[in-house]
């Protein structure tokens, strides 16, 4: 087929064609997205079958938004390199091999290889989607396609959950990499016929230093997050890896401002709104993920919530978003950014503090209404981001600030998440040996518990050598239990300060006038 520009596809399929190029990039962001949301239920399931644990399964989430981070700024290259619809079409087929070793593989170690190809190929179809959208909308439409994007981001978060729920109750917790595929077909059809494929960049060679620099940054800096409680955080592996992480990270700034190809255009960051807004999308990516991750495992964890369960209580707030995003995209075409970027976040902070206090007897309802009200917020932060960062570029550094600003909110996120699972373990060790201290023959309540165990046990048979020493396994889980709690409170609480943290950049897009 030959090459087809933007214009050469409006005059092929007439008016028509912006509903049909928005249809396939929603449906590739959709199958994407819904890949990475599917397996937060399927955490606990992991856990179970390969014996690791949670700072090892949260791999599953963290290795695909590694791949998904380092692969958003390979965009641009891509693009230049094959075309919009030959980037989409080669990131489909990626996505799909992924899709079958996650299916396939005996090992843990597998699962995250098939998990790392998800999340390369999601890295690089997000922004070549979602700027594909910006290009086919006039100027003052942009805000109402960038909802339209994220409608379908959170109708895959929403669905995502509810298909991994359903195949873990009914089937097996494999069938949840099965469940994309269909669709990513679809939207590979799609592209094929609707993804504009003529080059509008020369060629450009790759930046692979950069690009080891930025695998080797992220890599050593979530394994560390990751490995930092089982390890100590004082051994000299862990401070290794920190090490590493800071040269790197180091190196590669100083490579990026070099003049040759690069993996980053710095020059975007001189546009003073959209260098707010990449701050923004960075602070705020920390607790969105927390979040979203956070809260099914909670209810699984803490409330011993089937993995079903904890996607019902994802769906409301999700169908939520989907219905508000039309209005909230109106809005970023019509109001001052940091107004309802300000908005969301206070959502986001008002839904989650209740969390900070919630334990094994707060129903299910008021889970729900929490969520719903935190993630009410992403109706606003997200299309306010996307269309003050996009709207503040020139048309040919658009593929570029597309993936930065998607970089910056994965890799906030990224980090993030496996910073907040680190705190988490941390503080529910902390409680563990605070809980454990106090427990001793001159506490009567303790001596009055195990008697009473004791004589439960005694009552049901059990030989009397058995009897204290199942009325102690018996408290020993019950602290266990006691601190997960307070480690998951004192987690959601670090949530709100991160929201709380991305108003102060927000605040400062107020002198900004839309042009």
């Amino acid at each position: 087929m030959a090459y087809e520009s933007v214009d050469d596809l409006f005059l092929r399929f007439g008016p028509a064609y912006r509903a049909l190029l928005t249809a396939a990039a929603v449906t590739a962001s959709f199958t994407m997205v819904m890949s990475g949301t599917i397996v937060n239920v399927a955490v606990p399931a992991a856990m179970g079958e390969f014996g690791v644990g949670l700072d090892r399964a949260q791999l599953l989430a963290s290795g695909f938004n590694v791949a998904l981070v380092t692969s958003q700024v390979l965009n641009t290259w891509v693009v230049a390199r094959l075309g919009q619809r030959g980037g989409f079409l080669a990131m489909a087929g990626t996505f799909t091999a992924g899709s079958l070793i996650c299916a396939f593989s005996p090992s843990f170690d597998g699962v995250i290889v098939g998990r790392v190809l998800q999340g390369a190929s999601a890295g690089v179809v997000q922004p070549l989607a979602m700027v594909a959208m910006f290009q086919v909308y006039p100027p003052e439409r942009r805000g109402i396609a960038m909802a339209i994007y994220s409608m379908g981001v959170f109708m895959a978060v929403a669905m995502g959950p509810v298909f991994g729920g359903f195949a873990i109750e009914m089937l097996d917790w494999r069938y949840i990499f099965w469940a994309p595929m269909p669709v990513i077909g679809v939207a590979a059809l799609m592209g094929w016929w609707f993804m504009p494929s003529a080059r509008e960049h020369e060629r450009m060679p790759f930046d692979w230093p950069g690009y080891g620099l930025l695998i080797t940054f992220v890599y050593c800096m979530l394994t560390g997050l990751t490995e930092g409680n089982r390890e100590s955080w004082s051994s000299g592996y862990i401070l290794s890896l920190f090490l590493v992480a800071t040269v790197a990270g180091g190196a590669l700034v100083w490579s990026q401002m070099r003049r040759r190809p690069t993996l980053f255009d710095f020059s975007l960051f001189g546009y003073r709104q959209y260098a707010i807004v990449a701050c923004i999308a960075f602070v705020f990516g920390m607790g969105n993920f927390g979040a979203s991750y956070g809260v099914p495992v909670f209810v699984q964890l803490v409330q011993g919530a089937t993995p079903l369960d904890a996607a019902v209580i994802m769906l409301p707030s999700s169908l939520l978003i989907v219905a508000t995003l039309p209005v909230t995209g109106w809005l970023s075409d019509n109001i001052r950014p940091h107004l309802g970027i300000i908005a969301g976040l206070a959502l986001f902070t008002v839904g989650t503090i209740p969390m900070g206090f919630a334990d094994v007897n707060t129903s299910f309802l008021a889970v729900t209404i929490y969520f719903v009200v935190s993630r009410a917020g992403m109706s606003f932060t997200s299309p306010f981001i996307m269309n003050t960062a996009l709207g503040a570029l020139p048309r040919e550094k658009l593929n570029a600030g597309g993936g930065t600003i998607n970089f910056c909110r994965q890799l906030g996120g990224s980090l993030g998440l496996a910073a907040w699972v680190a705190f988490v373990q941390a503080r529910t060790n902390a409680h563990s040996e605070a809980f454990t201290a106090t427990q001793s023959p001159a506490n009567a309540t303790t001596h009055e518990m195990i008697e009473a165990l004791r004589r439960l046990l005694s009552e049901a048979g059990l030989p009397e050598n058995l009897q204290t020493p199942g009325a102690l396994q018996y408290l020993g889980e019950v602290i266990q239990a006691q601190a997960s709690t307070r480690g998951f409170q004192d987690g959601f609480l670090i949530l709100v300060v991160s929201f709380i943290a991305a108003m102060i950049p927000a605040y400062l897009l107020k002198r900004h006038r839309r042009r």
